[in-house]
């Protein structure tokens, strides 16, 4: 039996499920971009800002909608993959020029205009992880509720400004479908794709990578696609409720914003945020000048979005989720190595 405070979070979900579904129905009536994932995303973060008392679905399922994102990725690699290694090295190399810029232009920013102290304003502006930051961040003495807002809002600005900005820049079609229905796909390629998920997942947390709910469930599903094991990618349904639960998840985060938080925090990392989708912008051009790659993989793999959220995005766009991938695992294995090198300064 579920106690009462069971309940009364059980009924919090379902009324964020409610308003998740309201958004979604309404920027598919408006033939908005992502419906699936924007829906929610505004509907819930309007009604949070409100005062509504949302809460996301529990932590195990979001890592479990996170594993299908993973083996989304890892089924997408092809043996192209050697062929087209030395152009995706060539663009990683920008990786850590942008991490540098991004340090250099979000530190004194956070500094002045959000009055941040070093721990706070260095753990805001880094776009690692956003579990990753928060706890580093609080053990060296930064504020946890503000940097929990910071990355929500990064993640949140990124992944509402994208679809637009892709949509502008790059022919792409958003609303079609994003893979196979299950009807469609042997029960030998879902047993073999849910296998892949799971212990994926578990073998990666047993061995402490990060990002485990992804890249465990990656590496083992892209192995079985190299050996021609499965044909297929998760159905349309898992990939759909893939968007909508991170959608609904990230607009939750603004559950009991107050106003001064909101004037102060939420407004200068949309203000980060918007830097940091120009400076997307201007490094998918360097890519794309270079002719290294088009204009949609430069955007999408030096994006600092949420790692679920960029995956997400590739999918969407049929674009090569390898190349992607590799840029942001890259960034979060600087953007960790930095952190101890730091360390006695944030002191």
């Amino acid at each position: 039996m579920l106690s009462s405070v069971d309940k009364k979070a059980w009924t919090r979900r379902l009324w964020t499920a409610l308003i998740g579904l309201i958004g979604t129905g309404v920027f598919w009536w408006l033939s908005m971009p992502l419906p699936f994932l924007l829906g929610p995303l505004a509907a819930c973060l309007i009604t949070a800002l409100m005062g509504a008392q949302l809460k996301g679905v529990p932590t195990n399922w979001l890592n479990a909608v996170r594993t299908i994102l993973g083996v989304a990725a890892g089924s997408s690699v092809s043996p192209s993959l050697m062929e087209q290694l030395p152009q995706t090295l060539a663009s990683a190399s920008l990786v850590p020029v942008f991490l540098a810029i991004s340090l250099l232009i979000g530190y004194p920013f956070f500094r002045r205009v959000a009055g941040f102290d070093k721990p706070t304003a260095y753990f805001a502006t880094v776009p690692g992880g956003f579990a990753e930051m928060i706890l580093l961040g609080s053990e060296k003495g930064g504020d946890i509720r503000a940097l929990s807002l910071v990355h929500a809002t990064r993640i949140l600005t990124l992944v509402s400004l994208l679809p637009f900005l892709i949509s502008f820049y790059v022919d792409v079609n958003l609303s079609a479908a994003p893979g196979v229905p299950f009807k469609d796909i042997p029960l030998k390629d879902i047993a073999i794709l849910a296998g892949c998920a799971y212990f994926g997942y578990i073998g990666a947390k047993r061995i402490g990578l990060f990002g485990a709910t992804i890249l465990g469930p990656m590496i083992l599903s892209a192995a079985a696609s190299l050996l021609g094991l499965i044909e297929n990618r998760p159905p349309t349904e898992a990939l759909i409720l893939a968007q909508f639960v991170i959608g609904m998840s990230v607009g939750a985060h603004y559950v009991g914003v107050t106003r001064d938080e909101l004037r102060r925090v939420v407004s200068a990392s949309a203000g980060y945020a918007l830097m940091l989708a120009v400076l997307t912008v201007l490094f998918g051009e360097i890519i794309y000048l270079m002719g290294i790659n088009d204009l949609l993989h430069g955007i999408l793999a030096f994006a600092p979005g949420g790692q679920p959220e960029m995956v997400m995005l590739a999918i969407l766009t049929g674009a090569d989720i390898t190349f992607v991938i590799f840029h942001h695992v890259l960034r979060l294995v600087l953007v960790m190595s930095l952190t101890p090198v730091l360390a006695r300064w944030l002191a």
